[in-house]
């Protein structure tokens, strides 16, 4: 059960981290090439597997939520972002909401990365 525990912990925090880096990961030059890559991945996984699993399938949150399963939790949503927004804040939010807050926020991050990666790219150029 400890093994089970240090990996909850573990997803906890690399999911979470993964999440802020992928809304704000565009704001520093030095991280925007990454971000690009990033949002990329997240996109593949969302729009492609997501075709196969159902759409805005995360293998992050797949196995986090096998492993709390393990611990016993059985009452999971779907929404890794529900999970975090119902267990910081107590409150049981509005699945529609929170999926359609996400994906503004990574069309918008997207954009912003594509965008930004693409002046950087112009200001080497030069």
């Amino acid at each position: 059960m400890t093994a089970y525990r240090f990996l909850d912990a573990a997803f906890l925090l690399f999911h979470s981290a993964l999440i802020v880096f992928v809304a704000f990961g565009w704001v520093w030059k030095r991280t925007r090439r990454i971000h690009l890559a990033t949002v990329g991945v997240v996109g593949l996984s969302w729009f492609g597997l997501g075709l196969i699993y159902g759409l805005g399938f995360c293998p992050c949150t797949e196995w986090h939520w096998r492993v709390r399963e393990r611990l016993g939790d059985t009452l999971l949503p779907n929404s890794y972002i529900k999970f975090l927004l119902d267990t910081l804040t107590g409150l049981d939010w509005n699945a529609a909401v929170v999926d359609g807050s996400t994906f503004c926020v990574f069309l918008i991050a997207t954009l912003l990365s594509v965008l930004l990666n693409r002046r950087d790219m112009r200001e080497r150029i030069r």
